[in-house]
């Protein structure tokens, strides 16, 4: 799929919450990958003296800010959470600034290939950044308990935040790879090994004149 910028190979690297997207990020890390995180980024775009926290409070108001001036995001998500049009003001104004940050650092990270982690990715237009999709994948059950232990979640707030998403199946059926993380952390590294090696054959044969 074309992209813009150069023509590095670029892997979207997504998943449902709490299916261990940080964790095979880091992983590919380890095997010397550029890894450009768009929740990372998405910090990055409002943080204080930057345009996209202006305007943030411009539109939902200067309460929302922590005594430090910082973006209390968790008053945001609670904010914007049961509200689809507030959250659709929201996505205007820092999509498009994450989605020209990310582009930004993925012309300057070179290597042999990128991982682009996208939380959002089927839900949002960033499919377009990328030449193939790996979907980190676990059962809904595991979610819901690494939700409940890892985020302290309520089990009503859990199904809200499950149902925001694209559904398990939606995900899968966009993803040209799937990596199934509901095993033991080695099952997932070797599956990061073997994807590295195909991603690296892949990126040769895109190089090959």
């Amino acid at each position: 799929m074309s992209k813009p910028g150069n023509h590095q190979l670029r892997i979207g690297l997504t998943g449902g919450i709490a299916s261990g997207k940080s964790t095979v990020a880091n992983l590919f890390v380890e095997l010397s990958i550029a890894v450009i995180d768009t929740d990372i980024v998405a910090r990055q775009v409002v943080e204080p003296g930057q345009p996209g926290l202006k305007a943030v409070t411009d539109a939902f108001g200067t309460n929302l800010l922590s005594g430090d001036g910082h973006l209390d995001r968790r008053r945001l998500r609670n904010l914007i959470f049961d509200n689809p049009d507030q959250r659709q003001i929201l996505e205007g104004i820092v999509h498009p600034l994450i989605r020209a940050r990310t582009i930004e650092l993925a012309n300057q990270a070179g290597g042999p290939y990128q991982i682009l982690v996208v939380p959002l990715l089927i839900e949002t237009g960033f499919r377009a950044l990328v030449d193939r999709v790996l979907v980190v994948d676990c059962s809904e059950q595991q979610q819901r308990a690494r939700l409940l232990t890892r985020d302290d979640e309520t089990p009503e707030r859990v199904e809200r935040i499950l149902a925001a998403q694209a559904h398990r199946h939606e995900r899968l059926a966009a993803a040209d790879d799937i990596l199934d993380n509901s095993g033991s952390l080695e099952q997932t590294r070797t599956q990061v090994q073997e994807l590295h090696t195909l991603y690296l054959q892949l990126a040769k044969q895109g190089s090959d004149p």
